[in-house]
């Protein structure tokens, strides 16, 4: 039984044939459904099954990364609020930029509900095009000075919209791929969106007239616009929507009511990988603050201004979650050919022991070095041994990372399985344990 109702115009070349019979669902809805979906038969698979889930999953990549870079926009530009003439203490830019990983940490479960109510594609679409509501009233509120302070707390509320992106994101693909290959697909869909952070710390000084690296600013001759920023992210928005409008599908197997995907919390399995999952990413979230901040303490003297002695810090700072990230997609694929938990239990026990060996080269450093730059000159001949090490440890969570969502789908097909239900319903809690996990780790490690 296949039913794949297009739009007038959309080709079908390439999918799975469209035929109907007496139990066919009724034609109910517009847009692009695909209502036979069997990714776990290999002929299906190869005869085009493949070919629609790369689709989907490579503008499932562009959304969810454009969502975390608006979620990541008032973090990054929190320092250039004072350039431009914002009089805010450090507690209320602290409070601004707390506000979007909270929203955007409790979004994630109903984001997760979404996917099987509107549709994968559907929600892409709408969730993209949400993005215009930060986006638009960040640019308006930098240009006036004027704004309350209330103001900028409500707009940096809006931002989280971007931070719930992530769990429909995965619920969506999940739903795509087949057990054997679900690793290497979530893997690269979550890659997509943790290099949203890196990128946008990286090129926000740049579009907004800025110079510099994470917090490094020097105001260029035509001073700081932070509007421009939030400009480029609307129109990328504006892309997004249109893009998942054409490119991408919904499918009618996906199909699930929020009170049987809470029924997810019940299970206990679903607590155990959270706690995993803190281990993990809570890891890379902890260890990307901390890395930077070791290199300024041991390696670096601020004289003479402004790049003083030894290794400044914030040309390496975004070199761990880079790699972190990119590491992310090898997680699943080693998942998907070894198996989720030994990659996971390899990847722990990796962060280990590359965390002893950091700290056993602060050992070998030179305390308080801002007393002698000498000290900070004698301490970068070990700098190299100590970035070695910490980038390993970065390449554990990012595996970890991949490893753990190569669990979730195993797991609830599993226990699905046992419990003698169908295939898809397995696939149905995993997308919603997705969401759940999700929003316990980011909950956990911005509160």
């Amino acid at each position: 039984m296949t039913l794949i109702a297009d739009p007038p115009g959309q080709p079908t070349a390439g999918r799975p044939t469209a035929t109907t019979d007496a139990d066919a669902p009724p034609a109910r809805r517009t847009g692009r459904w695909i209502d036979d979906w069997r990714p776990e038969e290999p002929e299906f698979w190869e005869g085009g099954g493949r070919a629609i889930a790369r689709r989907n999953l490579l503008w499932s990549i562009f959304a969810e990364h454009l969502g975390f870079s608006v979620w990541l926009i008032w973090s990054v530009s929190s320092a250039f609020l004072l350039a431009q003439g914002f009089t805010f203490s450090p507690q209320q830019l602290f409070f601004l930029v707390a506000i979007p990983n909270l929203v955007g940490s409790l979004l994630r479960v109903p984001y997760t509900f979404a996917v099987p109510l509107f549709g994968g594609r559907n929600w892409t679409m709408i969730s993209a095009a949400m993005l215009l509501v930060p986006t638009l009233l960040f640019a308006w509120a930098v240009q006036h000075p004027g704004t309350p302070y209330w103001a900028f707390c409500l707009i940096a509320a809006t931002a989280g919209l971007g931070g719930g992106n992530f769990a429909s994101s995965m619920a969506n693909i999940n739903f795509f791929y087949p057990a054997a290959k679900k690793g290497a697909a979530l893997g690269l869909n979550a890659a997509g969106g943790n290099l949203g952070v890196s990128l946008i710390q990286l090129l926000l000084p740049v579009i907004v007239g800025g110079a510099g690296i994470f917090g490094l600013v020097k105001a260029s001759a035509g001073g700081i616009h932070l509007e421009r920023a939030a400009y480029v992210y609307a129109v990328l928005a504006v892309i997004a929507t249109l893009a998942a409008w054409r490119r991408m599908d919904n499918l009618g197997t996906a199909k699930s009511r929020p009170r049987e995907q809470l029924q997810i919390v019940r299970e206990p399995h679903t607590w155990v990988m959270a706690l995993l999952y803190i281990g993990t990413f809570g890891s890379f979230i902890g260890y990307s603050a901390a890395m930077p901040l070791l290199i300024k303490l041991n390696f670096w003297v601020p004289e003479p201004a402004p790049l003083g002695t030894g290794v400044f810090f914030a040309y390496y700072a975004f070199l761990g979650a880079g790699v972190g990230s990119l590491t992310r997609p090898l997680g699943g694929w080693l998942a998907d050919r070894f198996g989720g938990a030994r990659i996971t239990l390899a990847a722990f026990t990796g962060m280990v022991v590359f965390t002893l060996a950091v700290l056993w080269t602060l050992t070998q450093l030179q305390s308080n070095p801002t007393a002698d730059p000498a000290i900070a000159l004698d301490n970068k001949s070990w700098f190299p041994v100590f970035l070695g090490f910490f980038l390993c440890i970065f390449a554990c969570t990012g595996i970890g990372n991949g490893s753990t969502y190569k669990m979730i789908p195993t797991i609830f097909r599993h226990r699905a399985e046992d419990a003698g239900l169908p295939l898809a319903e397995g696939t149905k809690r995993a997308s919603a344990a997705i969401g759940v996990i999700g929003a316990v780790e980011i909950g956990r490690a911005h509160v």
